[in-house]
């Protein structure tokens, strides 16, 4: 009896720990380590006794950090990659590489260049006979004769880094100092690339979670981790902008200081809404309110980095009328005709929602009318000063998709995507000469599916859509997956491909699948335990191929587009032609 009460007492303590804590992110993590974290800076100087009994700083280190251990020319973070941690150092330096830039291709990227006319002529008989075949010249990272790739780790190695990194213009980072904590906290790229510099760097490593938890906690933490986002990344951000771009040092220091950060959302969305589709569930049950119609506007919601969902009540419900990404401004219009007209009411006319996860600036209307540009915004957007927030991102005169459609986009978070594979299932014969042209331009399999959601007579297929957000790139190890330098596309380089599955695991559109490469004779390769060895593919827009992607050219009845879902005008635009 007393062994059954002991294993309920487990169940029930382990029912009322967060959900994040049911995979610590180092099962490993001992006591023995967490003393000696506890006892060093910044944790030795932090008020336990702040932190609530249910998420104590100890659990905290135990369940949301690790302690990770590098060698000298290993890479850390790679500029551009997306990632969800961030760093400490412990013991040892790392070089934070400001310019020039680190060659892609010592990062794991792919340098791709538009094929000849020749070369396209020639991949009709050059490509192998079997499909995803392994040329010998062409070796993966996971093959031993790549010497840069630690298997155990899954980590990269600059070989020869002291020559790579001569002349250039570096950052040591040593004992105490705390790395890519902005970009983890905001879903933004890594900005630069961090390498290890000492023959042995120990790094604790912070989920998000753990670092957001200790912030809320940790006053002084939070004060700095502000202070480095505010001097950095704000003023960045709103500097660009044409509603404070003219301001001074002196002024963009106090709009910064006005300014609040918020979040809202599910940072791990993709994860929650594959679980949510796979049961047939609705995403919209999760959007977080920001803003909800009718509410009194006392400042502007700047978006930097997400999407929203703006909706306006219709009849018993709410009907969504756009959606707005990074850049976005909501709530302007109303305080500019406030402006105008005083003695009408300052309400939001719509409501504002969070989808997945959404980072925002609010700007308080104080500051905003302090400090915004009125003769831009009057000049800008005339007499209305702005539009009616539901035509937004449509051209003069251009119709806005049907009401149904938008909840449809938005409900399936297609507005992520910069190239969906759009299907006009009306037009559509089902030829497969799409799926053809792709095959025979990507190594005998094509690279998408001509399956996917249906509306009316529209199909939003299973194919990359390149996204805005593209949560495939968190967690990538050896940075195979990546966006090009020109065009923004996401892909992936096979050369440096390990087969993990981490990027097909994350993206929640199934746009990845992993294949069985195989010889050029058409045998299985397989690995020192004789398992499959597995490379990740996707659609890659055709970024070799000068005539654009295949799928489009080859469709003989204008059926299938490549269209741009974060903004109305292109979709619209299509659907008006057809």
């Amino acid at each position: 009896m007393a062994q059954s009460d002991t294993n309920l007492a487990s169940l029930v303590r382990q029912a009322e720990r967060p959900p994040r804590w049911g995979e610590p992110l180092d099962p490993n993590m001992g006591e023995d380590t967490l003393d000696m974290l506890l006892a060093s800076e910044p944790f030795s100087q932090m008020d336990a006794s702040r932190f609530p009994a249910g998420t104590p700083l100890r659990e905290i280190l135990r369940n949301d950090s690790a302690v990770r251990e590098y060698g000298s020319g290993e890479i850390i973070l790679r500029k551009d990659d997306y990632g969800t941690s961030a760093f400490l150092v412990l013991t040892g330096e790392v070089d934070v590489v400001i310019r020039p830039e680190i060659d892609p291709r010592l990062l794991g990227r792919a340098v791709r260049a538009k094929k000849t006319f020749v070369a396209r002529l020639a991949q009709l008989w050059n490509n192998n006979p079997e499909p995803e075949g392994w040329r010998k010249r062409s070796p993966r990272a996971s093959d031993k004769k790549s010497a840069s790739l630690d298997k155990g780790k899954s980590s990269v190695y600059l070989q020869d880094y002291p020559r790579i990194v001569s002349g250039s213009q570096t950052a040591k980072l040593g004992e105490g100092s705390m790395f890519g904590e902005i970009s983890a906290l905001s879903r933004m790229p890594r900005t630069a690339t961090v390498v290890a510099a000492s023959p042995v760097t120990r790094l604790l490593e912070f989920t998000w979670e753990g670092l957001r938890d200790i912030m809320k906690y940790d006053p002084a933490l939070k004060a700095r981790i502000d202070k480095i986002y505010r001097e950095n990344s704000l003023k960045a951000f709103l500097s660009n902008h044409p509603l404070f771009d003219h301001l001074d040092d002196t002024s963009y220091k106090e709009l910064c200081d006005a300014a609040q950060l918020e979040t809202y959302g599910d940072y791990n969305w993709s994860g929650a809404y594959k679980r949510l589709a796979k049961d047939g569930e609705t995403a919209s049950a999760n959007e977080p309110v920001i803003v909800r119609e009718g509410d009194y506007l006392n400042g502007i919601h700047m978006i930097r980095a997400g999407f929203c969902r703006v909706s306006r009540k219709y009849g018993g419900g709410e009907r969504t009328l756009n959606y707005i990404g990074a850049g976005s401004v909501f709530g302007f219009g109303e305080i500019a005709n406030h402006w105008k007209k005083p003695d009408d009411g300052l309400q939001a006319t719509h409501s504002l929602r969070s989808l997945g996860y959404a980072h925002l600036i609010f700007i308080p209307t104080a500051a905003l009318e302090k400090f915004a540009n009125r003769e831009w915004a009057a000049a800008e957007l005339g007499s209305a000063l702005l539009p009616d927030v539901a035509d937004a991102g449509l051209d003069e005169g251009e119709e806005a998709p049907p009401a149904g459609l938008m909840e449809f986009l938005a409900e399936h978070r297609f507005l992520n995507g910069t190239k969906s594979m759009v299907i006009d299932m009306d037009r559509c014969t089902r030829c497969d000469d799409c799926v053809r042209a792709c095959a025979s331009t990507h190594d005998g399999n094509p690279r998408f599916l001509r399956h996917g959601p249906i509306i009316d007579n529209l199909m939003i297929a299973n194919a990359c859509m390149h996204c805005v957000d593209p949560v495939c790139m968190i967690g990538c190890p050896t940075g195979a997956i990546h966006r090009t330098s020109f065009g923004g596309e996401v892909v992936i380089n096979p050369a440096t491909c390990i087969g993990c599955t981490a990027c097909a695991n994350n993206c929640p559109y199934d746009s990845i699948r992993m294949v069985e490469v195989r010889s050029e004779k058409g045998e299985f390769l397989v690995d020192d335990e004789f398992q499959p060895i597995l490379k990740a593919t996707k659609c890659d827009f055709c970024v070799e191929q000068k005539s654009g992607p295949a799928c489009v050219n080859a469709c003989p009845h204008d059926a299938l587009t490549r269209t741009n879902l974060t903004r109305i005008t292109p979709i619209a635009h299509w659907l008006r032609k057809n």
